[in-house]
């Protein structure tokens, strides 16, 4: 299926059948992209193994909605590096600076 391949900006909402967990992952991760994975799930630990091993820059678990302005927005792969928004997106536009004084008493 070409959306699975291909980074889709748009309301699109693909439902795919699944036998275990590894198909689960094994089909996620084959894709070139990796912006944000949704998974839907009553079982914890299935949780947080799926969000733990999908490769994806996000990980939204059992809502459709990606979230605010605080959260690190980004992907992984050729979804792009790097994240905005949040504290780790500011860091994009930090330049750090090390200063050291010393002898100021003589």
């Amino acid at each position: 299926m070409r959306m699975a391949h291909t980074e889709i900006f748009g309301p699109v909402f693909a439902v795919y059948r699944f036998h275990t967990e590894d198909e689960v992952v094994t089909r996620a991760n084959h894709s070139e992209y990796g912006l944000v994975a949704y998974v839907f799930t009553r079982d914890l630990a299935r949780s947080f193994r799926l969000s733990r091993n999908i490769e994806a820059g996000m990980v939204i678990l059992n809502s459709g909605s990606v979230g605010t302005a605080s959260i690190p927005f980004g992907g992984i792969k050729h979804s792009g590096y790097g994240r905005e928004g949040s504290y780790y997106g500011i860091e994009e536009y930090v330049e750090v600076k090390y200063v050291l004084m010393a002898g100021l008493d003589k």
